[in-house]
């Protein structure tokens, strides 16, 4: 039997919800049904932050609040959460400490971005270690805007709610909201709607499998950090969506000797360190991968799935050798990743069929791998070219070479015939790169578009493979990078 109705946790009390469209946001519900409207909208796509709030989730036995843009987050997604807005804050006649340090470090001037930014510190002050640095401040507010206080007196507020372990009523309560969330977890699918419009949460893989094979057409949503716009910005009526957050099995990592399985609906923000514990150059761009709420949303499987050409993370995978495992029904299928794409959006995926989990090859002794990421701004900025190496060492000579690209092609493509000029190169002979760094033009015929022109794309890429070899070379990174300097991020493990 399925559950027709979500459950989540609201100001201590269960909320059951039914019956609703299965396009509604969960900014939509916070605004419209629940009139709660401190959490505001602002660019409707994810990006400006004045949407922020917080979903608590238990893990490892204790509830973890991260942020969340609710401009793009499906209503039905907070299924088995605890949802907290800026309204909740208060206890008691009270400020919470992020809002008295925002006050008393006039941290607010028009106040529209306000409520999105406290709500972000709010997760911040319950989940960031101590002491707090003005760095990790900056990282946690790389996804909220604010064009008229300025971020100095605002990163001072979280300096000064941030100096001791987090003491408020959402800490006390952690272990009562704990219980609470078990409790709602009662290993259901949940089916919302009709064979022709429904919102549906299978519990299982083989539920999943089941309800994906009689309804090939419907959309499948793991983050809906991409799906969300469709809808907002795109204004698609998809009328079947099928979340996969509580398939149980796919939210796990398998840490192995020699690599790494993903599952396909791990967010971003829990591969981070497994991703940088295979090199740091993947810590780095998964830092720079878009903000914290699209990390705490976004999942490695669904930027898989989706295919898009500018997607960061599959050309560091392809690079690394990675592995992709599919399902339809009961038939599963592994495909090295960079067979995966197909066209431009199109994948190697049967009707019916979904990603199961990606497996990344660790990098032996012999093997260097170096990754960038080149766009307008350093955070929660698209990229225009996105390029990783992998580089197979015989002593000084490159012996087998790997490389993607994204940003460069309609999908995620590997540089064969770069990779094929890169074999014999010695690494103390720069006279021998030249071959390697003009063969991306055969490679490449990149687009012009309102990122990048051709021309540019075409230039940073063959710049790209003279700046790996160059850094490979060396082992240096000081005066090649602005950020990201490996040797920063070496000395602060």
């Amino acid at each position: 039997m399925a559950r027709d109705a979500i459950r989540f946790w609201r100001n201590g009390q269960p909320i059951e919800v039914s019956g609703f469209h299965p396009r509604t946001t969960l900014l939509d519900y916070i605004r419209l049904q629940e009139r709660r409207v401190g959490t505001k909208e602002g660019c409707a796509e994810g990006d400006c932050g004045a949407c922020t709030v917080a979903l608590g989730r238990v893990r490892g036995g204790r509830v973890h609040y991260e942020p969340i843009n609710a401009c793009i987050l499906l209503l039905g997604q907070v299924d088995g959460t605890e949802v907290v807005t800026v309204e909740d804050l208060a206890k008691g006649g009270e400020l919470h400490p992020v809002q008295s340090a925002m006050v008393a470090h006039h941290g607010s001037q028009c106040g529209f971005c306000t409520p999105g930014i406290v709500m972000s510190l709010f997760t911040l002050y319950q989940e960031a270690g101590r002491p707090l640095d003005r760095e990790r401040i900056n990282d946690a507010l790389a996804g909220n805007l604010c064009r008229c206080t300025g971020y100095r007196p605002i990163v001072d507020a979280a300096l000064d709610a941030c100096t001791s372990a987090p003491h408020d009523a959402f800490s006390q309560a952690n272990a009562t909201t704990a219980r609470s969330l078990d409790e709602l977890a009662d290993g259901q699918d949940v089916f919302i709607g009709s064979d022709t419009s429904f919102f549906a949460a299978p519990a299982s893989e083989a539920s999943l499998a089941a309800l994906y094979a009689r309804h090939p057409d419907a959309t499948l949503v793991a983050g809906c950090t991409d799906v969300g716009l469709w809808i907002t910005k795109g204004m698609v009526e998809l009328e079947k969506i099928i979340w996969l957050g509580r398939v149980a099995g796919l939210d796990w990592i398998e840490d192995g000797s020699d690599a790494l399985t993903i599952g396909a609906t791990v967010t971003h923000a829990q591969a981070f360190s497994s991703l940088e514990s295979i090199d740091p150059d993947l810590g780095e761009l998964m830092r720079r991968f878009g903000s914290a709420q699209v990390r705490a949303s976004g999942t490695v499987g669904g930027n898989i799935a989706n295919g898009s050409p500018i997607g960061d993370l599959a050309p560091a995978l392809i690079a690394l050798g990675s592995t992709l495992e599919l399902r339809q029904g009961e038939n599963t299928r592994v495909i090295p990743l960079h067979n995966f794409f197909i066209a431009y959006r199109k994948q190697d995926r049967l009707p019916g069929e979904f990603v199961r989990r990606v497996t990344v090859p660790k990098l032996t002794a012999h093997e260097a791998f170096r990754a960038y990421k080149v766009s307008k701004r350093f955070d929660e900025d698209i990229s225009a070219v996105m390029g990783a190496f992998k580089f197979t060492l015989d002593g000084r000579r490159i012996a087998e070479a790997r490389i993607a690209f994204g940003g460069m092609a309609g999908i995620p493509k590997r540089a064969t015939e770069t990779e094929a000029a890169l074999v014999g190169v010695s690494l103390d002979d720069p006279s021998t790169w030249g071959e390697a760094m003009a063969a991306i033009a055969r490679d490449y015929q990149p687009l012009d578009d309102h990122r990048a022109s051709a021309a540019y794309r075409a230039t940073v890429a063959r710049n790209l493979v003279s700046k790996a070899l160059s850094e490979t070379a060396s082992g240096e990174t000081r005066a090649t990078r602005i950020i990201g300097q490996r040797e920063a991020l070496e000395a602060a493990e």
